[in-house]
């Protein structure tokens, strides 16, 4: 006798949910996967912050920060989306890429969610030239921290 095929309920790369032969209520699960897509298409947040707010709008994206705290206890680093009345949590995956619209920066997750820091800009003096440089070597570096950059040809 053969083994049975063992399904899986969700898609390997975000969970959207799959449908299984025989499946009852097919629309709930295909209207979950299509409200996480439509959430995650547009490849941002509406903040990150540690707790939900008061009263999120349907399709509303958070990244949650440390700690943290209420309906988001335990999901810290996570994308919580909101639809259907109830909190949607997706993990990152590895070179995830989100605009915060909230702090108005991109941030990118590379084991943890990381963005880049604006280097210090020349003070002015008499050596503008060194400055000037090392703003420059600044700006490329963390335009590289952050995967703008690459080290090295496609």
């Amino acid at each position: 006798m053969s083994d049975p095929i063992a399904f899986a309920s969700t898609t390997p790369t975000i969970g959207l949910p799959l449908l299984i032969p025989g499946q009852a209520q097919k629309e709930f699960f295909v209207n979950q996967a299509l409200c996480l897509l439509d959430a995650l298409h547009t490849r941002s947040v509406t903040a990150s912050q540690p707790a939900p707010p008061q009263s999120p709008n349907g399709g509303d994206c958070f990244r949650i920060t440390a700690p943290a705290a209420g309906a988001w206890a335990g999901h810290e680093g996570k994308l919580a989306i909101w639809i259907g009345g109830i909190w949607h949590f997706v993990a990152p995956r590895e070179g995830m890429q989100v605009f915060d619209l909230t702090a108005g920066h991109s941030i990118v997750y590379r084991s943890e969610w990381e963005s880049a820091a604006a280097p210090a800009g020349p003070a002015g003096g008499t050596i503008i030239d060194t400055q000037a440089r090392a703003a420059i070597t600044s700006l490329i570096q963390a335009l590289l921290a952050v995967g703008i950059l690459a080290t090295e040809g496609p």
